[in-house]
């Protein structure tokens, strides 16, 4: 899997790692990162195909 270096604010980092860890909904920040990732590619899929935006399948 590649590996990529972004840089994030400390806010949202904060905010991100209350929701990382034992308690948390995600095993570690890399796993919040993916999912948020997915998650704001469906909801902009979604939006393109809404728009019309997206090619056919075929």
């Amino acid at each position: 899997m590649p590996k990529i270096s972004v840089e994030v604010p400390e806010e949202l980092l904060d905010d991100m790692d209350e929701h990382v860890g034992e308690d948390g909904k995600f095993v570690n920040r890399s796993e919040a990162i993916r999912a948020s990732m997915r998650k704001t590619l469906d909801m902009l899929d979604d939006i393109d195909a809404r728009q019309g935006r997206l090619e056919e399948e075929g």
